[in-house]
């Protein structure tokens, strides 16, 4: 049975063409996933661009998402810091609901690796040190925030994975998403998307136990490993072995792939990967202010993670120079005033809304589009580091091969009746 493609929530837009939403002009799509859509986006009266996260329209119907859809955008807009993509405001206009974030001019991080091992190339080792380093200090903080009455909101990210760390062409490093609408995973090969996100999965988080900060830990450690080693750490031919190996971890260092890493680079990987909890980083700062005692040698500069951006990425650096031009060119005046009211946050949300509970739900949603960034020119990119998808059959196309192969029995089977009745007589 073919899966009917879910239309996008508001008319993309494009630089050339913007489209109008409310108080926003839409100049593309950028990404789209199991919960949302982003666009690139320009504010009324304001220069710089911005991402606007919208809801899936599927999802808008039953009131359980729209909650914690907007809870999400609540929390997000709590959440201060450098290493932390910025959310500013949202709610609903015209039946969507929406937050705004900082666009952030880059690739995140699973594009980098697929592009770097496309090239057959490695990230250079500080590079890797530098990105984790920002990251596990953008996840310090989300771990130990507290609400106004200063009490500790135990954030957990539970989806820490290539895909939620951006890097931006200027060097900046970015988590995107602390996203309190976790999907719940079915565990079936039905649809071979998961699987990537089992690869970044604690033992514990596979358990089903309960969580806290060091399950981010863990993943940020799969994540350092991988872009020291090129190599999946994880991987399996269905999801029950993968979900095994986790649960198991039984890791090599990862000097046994890359002879160029130090025994003492080894035992912060090692140990941010323990098996067991209690041994291994017990606040993601700890991990940061070891991996920043590596890096402190090789006298990085942010830089230099720049330039390897823009050398890697020439081409989509240039669209994004290109977009920003025309963008800064916009006016408002170019398209009609829509009057449509916009609803905040807290017009929205409930007021006794629980966010404990809240973080604790899960949806059981479709995850076959998640996490899939559009491009801006060049969509073929081979995806290397990740697993190929499993290949299922298109049900119309096994019907077709049934029916043709009944008919094919009928019509032998009338032969052979024509050829006994003319034998016969």
């Amino acid at each position: 049975m073919t899966k009917k493609a879910d239309s996008l929530a508001l008319d993309p837009g494009s630089p050339e063409n913007p489209a109008m939403f409310g108080k926003y002009l839409m100049l593309g799509l950028v990404a789209k996933g199991g919960m949302a859509e982003v666009y690139r986006a320009k504010r009324m009266k304001e220069d710089k661009m911005i991402a606007l996260k919208c809801m899936r329209n599927r999802l808008a119907r039953e009131q359980k998402y729209v909650d914690m859809f907007m809870a999400e955008g609540k929390l997000a807009s709590m959440l201060d810091h450098p290493n932390i993509v910025k959310t500013y405001e949202g709610g609903r206009y015209r039946n969507t609901c929406y937050f705004t974030m900082d666009y952030i001019c880059g690739k995140d991080l699973n594009h980098i690796l697929r592009k770097v091992q496309l090239n057959g190339q490695r990230i250079p080792i500080p590079v890797t040190l530098f990105i984790t380093s920002e990251a596990a200090k953008g996840l310090d903080y989300a771990h130990n925030l507290k609400d106004e009455e200063g009490k500790l909101l135990n954030i957990v990210n539970r989806d820490v994975s290539p895909s939620n760390i951006r890097v931006a062409y200027d060097g900046d490093v970015k988590l995107i998403d602390f996203g309190i609408a976790k999907t719940k995973a079915r565990f079936t090969s039905e649809i071979g998307t998961l699987k990537g996100k089992f690869s970044y999965m604690s033992p514990e988080q596979i358990r089903g136990l309960p969580l806290d900060g060091r399950t981010d830990i863990f993943s940020l450690g799969i994540i350092l490993y991988e872009m020291l080693t090129m190599e999946r750490l994880f991987k399996g031919e269905s999801e029950t072995v993968l979900m095994e190996k986790v649960r198991k971890s039984e890791i090599n260092p990862p000097s046994s792939i890359n002879r160029r890493i130090s025994p003492e680079l080894d035992a912060v990987v090692m140990k941010a990967l323990a098996r067991e909890r209690e041994d291994r980083y017990q606040t993601a700062r700890e991990f940061s202010e070891d991996i920043d005692r590596l890096l402190e040698p090789y006298k990085f500069k942010p830089q230099e993670l720049s330039d390897l951006m823009k050398r890697i990425f020439p081409d989509e650096f240039q669209a994004e120079m290109d977009i920003s031009r025309v963008a800064s060119t916009l006016d408002f005046n170019m398209n009609p005033q829509d009057s449509g009211r916009h609803e905040s946050f807290d017009t929205i949300v409930k007021k006794d809304f629980n966010l404990q509970e809240v973080m604790e739900l899960e949806l059981d949603i479709d995850d076959s589009d998640m996490d899939e960034e559009v491009d801006i020119k060049t969509d073929n990119l081979i995806n290397q580091i990740k697993e190929p998808p499993v290949e299922e059959p298109k049900t119309a196309d096994l019907m077709k091969y049934i029916y043709m192969m009944i008919g094919a029995t009928v019509f032998i089977i009338i032969i052979i009746i024509i050829l006994l009745l003319v034998k016969g007589k």
